[in-house]
């Protein structure tokens, strides 16, 4: 039932969290405060990069007087409060940690986000036992499209590719998960509902949610 699959690496946001729309509202929150007007394909254009990334595209686009650093730390702070409190579970996820659990499949996760905010959400949830291993973006070289987040997760889970399954709800993670040699799962999400059918495309499948996986195929 499981093709030898013997660990799963989830993304976060949009994938375990239902997360995403917050990232555009500080977007446009943390641009208005400086009197910079929000660009249409800003979100796109940054997905899947890492906070660093993310901070280095700003600084090279928009007049900022901060340092990367606290560029960082502003945008984590915007966001503390609703990853402790305010952001919820995707549906299924926790039944279906749960399934892995029972059947001793190892977790870990590959996320763009930072580590304090990970930390603060599965806390929230009281689901940081699920995990082996979490690799942050600002961990490893390139973040996603690039497979780097997935591969560290899977040396350190002591895997292969082949035994790697991960879930992803973006663009650049599927492939991200793809050129790393996984198979790859895509979560639906409203933020990328109008890309579903590149979604299904690029991914080995696509699910609604994660009840569906629970009926024991996979």
């Amino acid at each position: 039932m499981w093709n030898n699959i013997n660990a799963v690496i989830f993304d976060l946001d949009g994938t375990l969290a239902d997360s995403m729309w917050i990232w555009e509202d500080i977007d446009i929150r943390f641009l208005a405060e400086r009197g910079i007007p929000m660009p249409k394909d800003l979100q796109k254009t940054i997905e899947g990069q890492s906070m660093w990334e993310t901070a280095l595209y700003f600084k090279k686009h928009f007049p900022l007087e901060e340092s990367l650093e606290e560029l960082i730390k502003i945008w984590n702070d915007m966001a503390y409060e609703a990853y402790q409190s305010r952001i919820p579970l995707k549906p299924g996820a926790r039944e279906f940690m749960d399934f892995l659990r029972e059947r001793q499949v190892r977790m870990g996760m590959s996320t763009s986000n930072s580590r304090e905010l990970v930390e603060a959400f599965l806390t929230a949830q009281n689901i940081t036992g699920y995990f082996d291993t979490i690799v942050t973006s600002n961990e490893v070289p390139h973040g996603k499209p690039a497979p780097d987040v997935y591969l560290c997760a899977m040396e350190r889970l002591g895997m292969t590719p082949l035994e790697c399954l991960v879930f992803e709800d973006i663009l650049p993670g599927i492939e991200a998960g793809k050129a790393a040699g996984m198979q790859v799962y895509a979560v639906h999400d409203d933020y990328s509902k109008n890309i579903e059918q590149e979604k299904r495309r690029m991914s080995d499948r696509y699910i609604m949610d994660y009840y569906e996986l629970l009926g024991g195929r996979l």
